[in-house]
């Protein structure tokens, strides 16, 4: 601001300063509540305060609609009742539209005897005292070469202090895409008729020639680089001051207090899911906030209750959302698709299948604005409706909110049983009549099967401890084991899905009694493993062939750890693939090697089934006597599996 404000003091300039910014990024709210009060705060060499006219080019169809605009701002023999509607409704200096085309009415000048010859409003208003800003130079539907000369005339001729705001990336798009099509034909016409196409001499792929071409004969970037080399003498990037901005924004919610005094709280989160939308489109944020707002006062109403822990997740999806959509990093589908929570949460896990885009996406999506966040809850499907269709679903807000908070009550519950207390060394600050309470009811505890199926050999090797240490005798380390393994049967009876490398663990010890419990875990693992692979395969295969979509989601998510190949029936499953579509059998074939990348307990589970998967189809493709798409996908298939190496 600080070189913007040396430039109109300056004495005489011969040029205009640029400042350069992307949409949305905050360079009219810049004018507006900084720079342009900031600016008519200095004097010219009169001693008079500057005034400024703001110009946006947006929309804008010839030079005349400018010269209008500027004329109402500073000719003094303007009609006093058109003059007091333009003061009246400008917001930040911009001259309204209908005061624009009133303009247009001879007999809105009474002062003026303008008749019905065409007026040149370019003549009729002083600037001596005047500092010009043009906004959206890249909106405006006059050719941008047209108004950087119009704007050259006061620059140069008058030099008169003059701004001009712009994204230079979209004036570069502007130039390149506009009639692309006629400027193709037409390069293509001129090098069939120079003999370039087709000849021996041609150097280049054909599509290089034709963009060549068309930089010779129609590309304004060199014309606009010389026009501006000529008007402009200082470009400043345009950076925005974030957290000042967004307290400014906040500030509009004061009549809700309570929405303003969250988001206040909450500003690092604001700003988090900001910067990790990667833009700088501060617009998209404003609106995000407005979003929120209709959200928070809904849940305020009929949640009150409702934890900050949700209300802030909420605020990030609210964000996250709104960025995804609007600045066009996603299609309108891709969120549309995904129906619940756990949809979502079951999604992610897939993302690796290389094939599935969306998986990809949705992957992407959470690390990008999720990372670190522990919640169960995070896709609010009735958020993603709003800030998509502008439509408050209320069943799914209902819904949404209900299952949120019944998921942090039993992240609650979880973090209030006594067995943490034992895991967490909490004991040792308790007196000795508490911890002889706690040591046997988390026995208890353990006997029914109570804690998470992984704590257990933590719990035993605790309990060890205490035995050794003569701090609980009412048990021996027999009766801990047989405890422990109880237990243990009892939670792993409870596991009904199993997702990634949760149960996996490593335990290097050399107490034996630790490591024997490790194998009891092992051994039960393995039993439930295989288990549920049996009770589930049936239910993974029924997907195919006709809903691949579902098969890919449960395979590479909660039956990503289960050996279902291994309880299958591998005749049935070739019978499915020769009736699947190609397009789904081929992305078939990345599935193996995915699904058992550095698995090798799991490929080893499978792997017999699999052999003789190959063998089904070796010996069926060969048995064919035409060669189709299908048999060589389903021979790719075979290849596939045993190139298998984890």
């Amino acid at each position: 601001m600080d070189c913007i404000c040396d430039y109109i003091n300056k004495p005489y300039t011969d040029y205009a300063v640029m400042l350069n910014g992307e949409w949305g990024s905050g360079k009219t709210y810049f004018w507006n509540n900084k720079l342009r009060d900031r600016l008519e705060s200095l004097t010219n060499s009169d001693g008079k305060n500057y005034k400024t006219i703001y110009m946006s080019l947006y929309g804008i169809n010839s030079l005349e609609e400018i010269s209008k605009k500027i004329f109402i701002e500073t000719n003094p023999t303007v009609s006093k009742a058109l003059k007091k509607i333009a003061d009246a409704n400008k917001q930040g200096n911009v001259v309204p539209e209908y005061v624009k085309t009133g303009l247009d009415m001879a007999n809105l000048f009474g002062s003026l005897n303008l008749g019905n010859d065409k007026i040149d409003y370019s003549k009729l208003f002083s600037t001596k005292d005047k500092i010009l800003c043009f906004d959206d130079l890249e909106r405006a539907n006059v050719d941008v070469i047209d108004i950087l000369g119009y704007i050259n005339n006061f620059v140069e001729h008058d030099g008169i202090k003059t701004i001009v705001i712009c994204n230079e990336k979209e004036l570069a798009t502007k130039f390149r895409n506009t009639n692309l099509e006629f400027k193709t034909f037409i390069a293509t016409y001129i090098l069939d008729r120079e003999k370039k196409i087709g000849s021996k001499q041609e150097e280049k792929p054909l599509a290089n020639m034709i963009d060549d071409k068309i930089a010779e004969i129609f590309d304004k970037v060199n014309a606009y680089e010389r026009i501006k080399e000529k008007l402009i003498g200082e470009t400043f990037e345009y950076i925005p001051e974030y957290s000042y901005i967004l307290s400014g924004m906040i500030m509009k919610y004061e009549y809700n207090q309570g929405l303003a005094d969250f988001l206040k709280r909450n500003t690092s989160v604001i700003i988090a899911a900001f910067n990790k939308s990667e833009t700088r489109n501060l617009r998209i944020l404003k609106h995000s906030l407005a979003d929120f707002e209709r959200i928070y006062s809904a849940i305020m109403r009929d949640y009150p209750n409702t934890p900050s822990k949700i209300l802030k997740t909420i605020l990030t999806f609210t964000i996250a959302v709104s960025f995804e959509i609007k600045a066009g990093n996603v299609s309108k589908e891709k969120l549309s698709q995904v129906k619940s929570n756990d949809e979502y949460m079951a999604t992610i896990f897939t993302s690796s299948l290389v094939n599935d885009n969306s998986q990809f996406y949705l992957k992407e999506f959470d690390n990008r604005y999720f990372f670190g966040n522990d919640s169960k809850y995070k896709f609010f499907k009735f958020v993603e409706v709003y800030v998509r269709t502008r439509y408050f679903d209320m069943r799914l807000y209902k819904d949404n909110m209900q299952e949120a908070n019944v998921s942090l009550n039993e992240d609650k519950v979880q973090n209030s049983n006594k067995y943490n207390l034992i895991l967490s060394g909490e004991y040792l600050k308790m007196s000795d009549f508490d911890f002889n309470v706690l040591v046997r009811q988390v026995i208890d505890e353990i006997r029914i099967g109570k804690p998470k199926f992984t704590e257990f050999i933590n719990l035993f090797s605790v309990y060890k401890y205490l035995i050794d240490m003569g701090l609980y005798t009412d048990i021996t380390v027999s009766e801990l084991k047989t405890a422990i393994s109880t237990g243990m049967q009892i939670a792993a009876s409870e596991i009904k899905v199993i997702e990634g490398d949760e149960y996996e663990l490593d335990v290097n010890t050399y107490d034996k009694d630790v490591e024997e419990v490790f194998n009891t875990y092992n051994k039960i693992k393995k039993e439930l493993i295989e288990n549920l692979a049996l009770s589930k395969a049936t239910d993974l295969f029924k997907n195919l062939p006709g809903n691949i979509p579902q098969f890919y989601t449960d395979i590479m998510g909660k039956f990503a750890m289960l050996p279902v190949f291994s309880k299958y029936d591998m005749n049935d499953l070739y019978a499915k693939l020769e009736v699947t579509q190609n397009y789904d059998l081929y992305n078939f074939i990345n599935l193996f090697g995915v699904r058992y990348k550095d698995k090798e307990k799991l490929y080893e589970a499978d792997k017999k089934n699999l052999e003789k998967l190959v063998e089904i189809i070796r010996k069926n493709v060969s048995a064919k006597t035409d060669k189709t798409i299908n048999s060589v996908l389903l021979s790719k298939i075979a290849d596939t599996i045993e190139s298998i190496k984890c």
